[in-house]
């Protein structure tokens, strides 16, 4: 009776939770979420690329209760530090099996959303940590943090797809194959993903625009807003112009009318709109380095003009911790690859070792 007694005590005294099974409830404060998730009285709300949740815990089998929206979603299951494989919800309400006959010892368990937000929200209500469950405190933020603001290219749109269809279902989808995901993962970040396929800073290929989107908890409902006080990136990328690129030319367009009237914006006007874009950026991260990006796509080929737009907008900012990085065009069909992607990570890799001290 004594042991037991010492033994309880011990697992409350440390900050862990000791059982032979464990339900762990989604706002339980061993649990760390990364990304924009909504954590509500009975559930969290996953919509961003790249948002994930993680725990530390010993013990041989781990379950999650989720129901999705739309029943489109995909998420990678990584355990400590591999990716162990990848799960695609419905629409019911059960308990997915995440891993099982772990061998004893500590473990790390990270459920990360490879789809975008249009493909629907995910609920997230419990994990169940079974084989003489121990779940330890949760895992601490990573000392560096980034976050990117961008469009499909951002969001790993058709990364999958090696036909050369360019599909972009969320089936060829995969976020954690992205530039981004894999620049993060290389400077051990803490990672966040603003990105939406189709996306523009003036015009996108449906009404919403980044500006309107970029402050948002709940991307499909503006008047839930992101507290940026809860997440300080030291490092922000800004990947967008595609998409304005192919459609300020497309005058027929019912977003261009919307937008433009009858006529497309010039280059100043261009340049402005960017600026006034980052300011924002800057007003809500004022220590932030904020690199101004464009492609691999066809908008950041020699002859566009999308880039000198970015390096001027960038030059009138005056400011020594916003510069411009344009990716190498890529000059291949549709959107990147996995290795384009690797290419672009590579190269932002080597931009922020150069530039960025942190």
């Amino acid at each position: 009776m004594k042991k037991l007694f010492f033994a309880m005590l011990l697992c409350f005294t440390c900050g862990y939770i000791c059982h032979a099974q464990v339900v762990l409830k989604h706002n339980d404060d061993h649990i760390k979420y990364t990304g924009r998730v909504d954590v509500q009285p009975d559930r969290a709300m996953l919509s961003w690329s790249g948002s994930s949740i993680k725990i530390n815990f010993k013990g041989s089998s781990v379950k999650a209760l989720l129901q999705d929206q739309a029943g489109y979603n995909f998420y990678n299951i990584i355990v400590d530090g591999k990716l162990i494989k990848k799960i695609a919800l419905d629409k019911t309400k059960h308990y997915y099996a995440l891993v099982s006959d772990l061998p004893e010892g500590t473990h790390t368990l990270e459920l990360f959303k490879l789809t975008e937000w249009v493909m629907g929200k995910t609920w997230f209500y419990e994990f169940d940590v079974d084989g003489n469950a121990e779940i330890l405190p949760a895992p601490t933020a990573k000392k560096r943090k980034i976050e990117f603001f961008g469009n499909s290219i951002t969001c790993g749109y058709a990364v999958l797809d090696t036909t050369g269809q360019d599909r972009g279902s969320a089936l060829f989808e995969d976020n954690y194959k992205a530039y981004g995901a894999i620049t993060a993962r290389h400077f051990n970040a803490d990672y966040h993903c603003i990105a939406r396929s189709g996306i523009g800073l003036l015009i996108s290929w449906f009404p919403l625009i980044m500006p309107e989107l970029y402050d948002r908890l709940d991307p499909f409902d503006a008047q839930k807003k992101w507290n940026f006080n809860n997440y300080t990136p030291d490092v922000v990328v800004i990947n967008l112009f595609q998409n304005d690129a192919a459609l300020v030319t497309q005058p027929q367009l019912p977003e261009f009318k919307v937008r433009f009237g009858g006529k497309a914006p010039t280059g100043a006007e261009i340049i402005k709109a960017y600026q006034k874009f980052v300011n924002s950026i800057r007003s809500v991260y004022p220590n932030a380095h904020i690199i101004c990006a464009l492609g691999s796509m066809d908008a950041s080929r020699e002859s566009s003009p999308w880039p000198g737009y970015i390096r001027q907008a960038v030059t009138s900012l005056h400011d020594k911790k916003v510069s411009s990085l344009i990716f190498r065009y890529k000059n291949t069909p549709g959107h990147p690859s996995a290795k384009e992607q690797q290419t672009m990570a590579n190269q932002l890799i080597t931009f922020i070792e150069k530039n960025v001290k942190w």
